[in-house]
């Protein structure tokens, strides 16, 4: 019997004459992390080499598109591992990038997955046909009260998501157990008074002990959702936040560019599996570099049919305005969640006024 194998693709820089023993090179560091020809148990050479499925040329001179079959095994069927075996020893070769994975049926059985996703988020926050919108408590070095203000501003207004800054974390001038109380009960207040049903979304960082206890304070002050970065505090953490705390998962992309991972795989695909409902990413023409087609390869790896798993809301991010709004909703479509942070800031006195725009923008795209 065939024992399951992930079809993990890598982008490989070589010339086509070393190519093929470059793939198969590839296939034992990832999987053996020794020469083959060693191995004498006849086990471990048909069930948990990797095998090399395919080499196909690419457009590009000297780069070609490696496809190996790896053990469904050998990733232990947890977070920490699946990374390593997809993308352990070769991310130290600069000439390997990886780019996608097929994942044979049954696997996201292991893992968590989405809570809320699209549907369960736009529950939440009482958001039938229609974008979600989300913006962001500016700048780091606030004092608690004035980021409780703008918390207030932005839910009055009708903003469905307040999130903190990612740089908003538990520093002396704005400590979590200070910060996240003040600004639950600034949007409960707003609620209350408009009938909206604004979540707000603090950072939690740092040690699991500290993510515990940051969880213990959210819980008691009522907040519903938590904004992470996966790659900071620890994919197998972040599995374990969406498994034992009861919240929306916001995934943030920070230090998520410092691999060579494709986006699409990594932000949309893997912090999916790993439980994330929504996933920022930077939008194209905002503050970072990625291509339209890199954010489109986000949003349908978010959003796209897998076994049992829920699609999750693409967050673009990263620099955006009110006046990208008819843009980005014709990009992604109603299952989006359109953040804008600074773009609304720089209003000043007139945040108010601002805010209310872009949430009937949205209403009215």
């Amino acid at each position: 019997m065939k024992l399951p194998r992930l079809l993990v693709t890598y982008k490989v820089g070589a010339a086509p004459d070393d190519i093929e023993a470059r793939a198969r090179a590839l296939a034992a560091e990832q999987s053996v992390e020794m020469p083959v020809e060693a191995i004498g148990d006849a086990r471990v050479l048909a069930e948990v080499v990797a095998t090399v499925e395919s080499v196909r040329a690419t457009s590009t001179p000297d780069a070609f598109d490696v496809t190996l079959g790896l053990a469904a095994d050998t990733t232990g069927h947890e977070a920490s591992q699946l990374a390593n075996m997809l993308f352990g020893n070769c991310s130290l070769q600069p000439e390997v990038q990886l780019h996608d994975v097929i994942f044979p049926p049954g696997y996201a059985s292991a893992f968590p997955g989405p809570a809320f996703g699209v549907a369960g988020l736009r529950e939440r926050v009482g958001a039938t046909a229609r974008p979600l919108t989300c913006t962001a408590l500016k700048p780091q070095g606030s004092t608690v009260a004035h980021l409780a203000h703008l918390a207030g501003t932005f839910a009055r207004a009708g903003i469905d998501v307040v999130k903190d800054d990612h740089g908003l974390a538990n520093q002396s001038y704005s400590t979590f157990a200070e910060r996240v109380p003040a600004v639950q009960a600034a949007i409960a207040a707003a609620n209350r008074e408009t009938g909206g049903r604004t979540i707000y979304a603090p950072t939690f960082s740092g040690s699991p002990k500290a993510i515990a206890e940051q969880a213990r304070i959210a819980r008691d002050c009522g907040v519903g959702m938590a904004l992470v970065a996966p790659m900071l505090v620890g994919l197998p953490v972040f599995v374990e936040m969406r498994r034992e705390f009861g919240l929306a998962l916001l995934a943030h992309p920070a230090f998520a560019g410092a691999s060579r991972v494709a986006p699409a795989l990594l932000l949309g695909k893997l912090f999916r599996l790993f439980g994330a409902d929504a996933t920022i990413f930077p939008n194209h023409g905002g503050r970072f570099g990625y291509s339209r087609e890199t954010c489109l390869g986000i949003a349908a790896a978010a959003r796209a049919p897998w076994e049992d798993l829920a699609p999750i809301v693409p967050v673009p991010a990263g620099g955006m305005s009110v006046e990208r709004v008819p843009e980005m909703i014709s990009d992604y479509g109603m299952d989006t969640m359109l953040l804008i942070g600074g773009g609304l800031l720089t209003a000043g006195d007139a945040l108010p006024g601002r805010s209310r725009e872009f949430v009937r923008r949205v209403r009215e795209t």
